[in-house]
């Protein structure tokens, strides 16, 4: 099964990089990018607050400025949007921002968005014999490749000393993974939140392990297209004031929270609730500890040859903006 995972960022990234670097979304003097063009996935981000209630639309059209908003599925199509030049802004999982990295996708991490203890598990079915993550060994796994949760499997199984030649990964998308995991086609998924929690209260999925069990953390990031950081930067302070805004209704404001996600995302209140209580959600600087993680992460998907090459995870770190953002600048 290692075979699948190898090269996996690295082709699909390069190919977009080469399609697409050669469009620019620019105002008709060439001077300023007219449009930003925001990242969003199935996950209770606090850019779906800001999203519904027009939060970027009004501070965006201060400066002339308007929204388009992308809908994924994971994290690494949305680096692939960043290579071809087509999205400026998103939150992502850490795994992803690694594969960005290794294919040389132009971004930068302008904030840690999430400390991820709970927010990446893998699950099995009720009436499952797995009982331990040794157990995992020789069983089917589903896996969005490139993912946080792909980056917490191989963490997982390295822990349990399980090579991943003697598990069986396939590698499937949410809306793919869904009815197999129900089925019983795969024997296990790692998945993130909201699935987790979907999965567990209205299915009775057990979750053998999670972040918090093992201390693994698998943090979220807000990213930047460099092209944006570059030429607009006052574009990525009114990202980072727009996104903190949306974090502290979120937190400050939980029952009204449980109630927008409910009706946006069209999820039981019940489930909505855990999925907040698992995850929590800032815009912060990234810390030393946090580059620290991805480090051990990258090297790990380099031992294992799901990335080409060795990356130091420093060097896409942007604290910039929201050191300003803390300051009230």
């Amino acid at each position: 099964m290692k075979l699948r995972a190898i090269g996996l960022f690295v082709i699909v990234g390069l190919l977009f990089v080469l399609a697409g670097c050669s469009s620019k979304a620019e105002s008709k003097d060439g001077s300023k990018q007219d449009t930003v063009r925001i990242g969003i996935q199935q996950s209770l981000s606090p850019l779906w607050i800001a999203k519904e209630k027009g939060w970027f639309e009004e501070a965006y059209k201060k400066i002339g400025v308007k929204v388009k908003w992308i809908e994924f599925q994971s994290g690494p199509p949305q680096f692939e949007g960043i290579a071809a030049n087509k999205l400026d802004f998103t939150e992502v999982g850490n795994t992803p921002v690694i594969g960005g990295q290794a294919a040389d996708v132009p971004f930068k991490e302008i904030a840690v968005t999430a400390d991820g203890y709970l927010g990446n598990g893998i699950l099995v079915n009720k009436d499952s014999n797995i009982k331990t993550i040794k157990d995992l060994k020789g069983k089917k796994i589903a896996v969005a490749k490139g993912s946080s949760a792909f980056g917490f499997l191989y963490q997982v199984l390295k822990l349990a000393n399980i090579d991943p030649s003697d598990v069986d990964i396939i590698q499937l998308q949410p809306d793919e993974a869904t009815p197999a995991f129900e089925n019983g086609s795969v024997d296990a998924w790692s998945i993130w939140e909201p699935f987790i929690s979907i999965e567990t209260i209205q299915n009775n999925a057990k979750i053998l392990v999670n972040g918090k069990d093992i201390h693994i953390s698998s943090p979220s990031f807000a990213v930047a297209r460099q092209g944006i950081i570059d030429d607009n930067p006052e574009y990525v302070d009114t990202f980072l004031k727009v996104f903190s805004r949306a974090a502290e209704w979120r937190a400050k404001n939980q029952d009204e929270a449980v109630e927008f996600y409910a009706k946006a995302r069209n999820l039981e209140p019940e489930v909505v609730r855990s999925v907040l209580n698992n995850t929590n959600s800032f815009a912060k600087p990234i810390t030393d500890d946090f580059v620290e993680g991805q480090q051990k992460v990258a090297d790990l998907l380099t031992e294992l040859k799901a990335i080409e090459k060795p990356i130091d995870t420093s060097k896409v770190t942007e604290n910039q903006f929201v050191e300003k953002l803390q300051k009230g600048e």
